[in-house]
């Protein structure tokens, strides 16, 4: 089961952290993604990141901006995001699926269907 936190309402240019906290699932070689969904718009991945080797994808848009990490203690991974803009609004989910070769990072980040766990997603509005 995956739980994310840390959602909620900011101003453009301000930043939130998303906290994604695996229970019953031990995250030693996974791939973990940070998707979103926008009303109207298709889910797409935002950050990835292998939980063996923290390799790590982004989506070009937010590249400079979001830093996906990980805790290995915890077993959460974690979405900082920073001088988010208006586009950012959106349900933002994790999810999680095991990664072997030859799986790919860049193309799982782009493919929400290849991810059988997920979370029950958490809110993140960027208003002023």
């Amino acid at each position: 089961q995956l739980v994310e936190s840390g959602g909620g309402s900011v101003q453009p240019g301000g930043s939130l952290r998303l906290s994604c906290t695996a229970s019953g699932l031990a995250l030693e070689y996974h791939a973990v993604g940070w998707f979103r969904q926008a009303p109207g718009k298709d889910r797409e991945g935002v950050a990835c990141i292998t939980t063996s080797d923290d390799r790590t994808e982004y989506l070009h848009s937010v590249k400079g901006r979001f830093a996906i990490s990980r805790d290995r203690a915890e077993n959460t991974v974690y979405l900082q995001m920073s001088s988010l803009e208006f586009e950012d609004t959106a349900v933002y989910y994790c999810a999680a699926t095991e990664f072997h070769p030859p799986r790919i990072l860049s193309r799982l980040c782009r493919a929400p269907a290849e991810f059988e766990s997920w979370g029950q997603g958490t809110q993140v509005t960027v208003s002023s």
